[in-house]
């Protein structure tokens, strides 16, 4: 079974959305992507609700020497959930700094229809590759 292609599309912008906001280091842009109760989960982190999110995301110090960050997104599995309002996701993707390419790994993904408008209400980063050169601080995820 698939979803129905303005579903897909709509999932797909809203992935998007959130890539580009995180590159832009729009934070309150990346929140909005998600559920009011949605939860990001990351290596040695976790964000529960908007604000929750949002404090996830600024907690620790960024490394100064950092000053491009892109996200791509490769291989993507969109699937219908439960019902017409529930979509899951698997999507892989890989990071370029400007010290070249950092890391790679999979969104693990549950999406909601709220209010007429699909939004992330779960998502697992995990980190499957790092670069020994990386810019970010370790997360392979164990």
């Amino acid at each position: 079974m698939t979803l129905p292609p303005h579903d897909f599309a709509a999932i797909r912008s809203l992935v998007t959305r959130y890539n580009i906001a995180g590159d832009r280091a729009r934070i309150d842009d990346l929140a909005a992507c998600f559920a009011p109760d949605g939860i990001l989960e990351f290596p040695g982190r976790r964000g529960a609700g908007r604000r929750g999110i949002i404090e996830a995301l600024g907690a620790g110090e960024r490394n100064p020497d950092l000053t491009l960050t892109r996200h791509h997104l490769t291989t993507m599995q969109i699937l219908p959930g439960e019902d017409a309002d529930d979509a899951t996701g698997r999507i892989y993707f890989f990071v370029v700094t400007n010290a070249g390419i950092d890391h790679s790994g999979v969104y693990i993904d549950r999406y909601t229809r709220h209010a007429g408008e699909w939004l992330v209400a779960h998502r697992q980063v995990r980190i499957d590759w790092q670069s020994s050169t990386s810019l970010n601080r370790p997360m392979v995820s164990r």
